[in-house]
């Protein structure tokens, strides 16, 4: 009998948790998610905002830390159009496991701010339901 080359989700930590979510990363550690994504084969996605205090700051640091291209509009728009699209066309993906920590929780970046941000991944998540490829956020709060 064969073994696989990669694991089943079941065998790693993200049992239990949906294809296509975006959630607090709560229990996790991000070590463990970067771990699983090797071994799933998916890309991994890391943005560490903790010194950011404004939505450009956020996005600034989102687009460098994600390498976008220096073309990216550093708006929620085009935060979505690189996530979605340009990938999209250059060929079949495995699956995302994206981590956003520390987003920022003060006057510039605002509860609406933060809904915001997140909602953009979660019509990310969406979109890539929509073609069967598994996409997971996590994200945490100072």
């Amino acid at each position: 009998m064969e073994t696989p080359l990669r694991p089943d989700v079941s065998e790693t930590p993200l049992k239990g948790v949906r294809n296509n979510i975006v959630q607090s990363i709560r229990a996790f550690r991000v070590s463990d998610l970067q771990e699983s994504a090797t071994a799933l084969g998916h890309h991994f996605l890391y943005a560490n905002l903790a010194t950011a205090q404004s939505k450009q700051d956020v996005l600034d640091m989102i687009a460098q830390q994600f390498t976008f291209p220096a073309n990216f509009g550093k708006n929620f728009d085009a935060l979505y159009d690189c996530m979605t699209d340009p990938l999209h066309k250059s060929g079949p993906q495995p699956g995302f496991i994206v981590v956003l920590e520390h987003i920022p929780a003060n006057g510039k970046f605002d509860k609406e701010a933060r809904e915001q941000l997140l909602d953009i991944f979660r019509d990310t998540a969406d979109y890539w339901a929509d073609r069967k490829v598994p996409f997971r956020c996590f994200y945490s709060f100072p």
